[in-house]
């Protein structure tokens, strides 16, 4: 039982990668386009989820 303990796997950990640089660089969009403070804070939350965003959007293109 102690052998199935260390041989786990730790798989994925290229994901967190691209969400975090993908994180940072919607970062620096939304706040570089942003006029005001709600704007910034708008654009913090909007880079938070922007996979939601790129998602809705290429789904939206490839059915057109």
């Amino acid at each position: 039982m102690a052998e199935k303990d260390q041989k786990r796997c730790r798989c994925g950990g290229a994901g967190n990668a691209v969400y975090g640089i993908g994180l940072i660089g919607a970062l620096v969009y939304y706040i570089q386009a942003a006029d005001g403070f709600w704007e910034v804070v708008l654009g913090i939350l909007q880079a938070l989820v922007w996979p939601a965003f790129l998602t809705y959007h290429l789904l939206k293109f490839l059915s057109a």
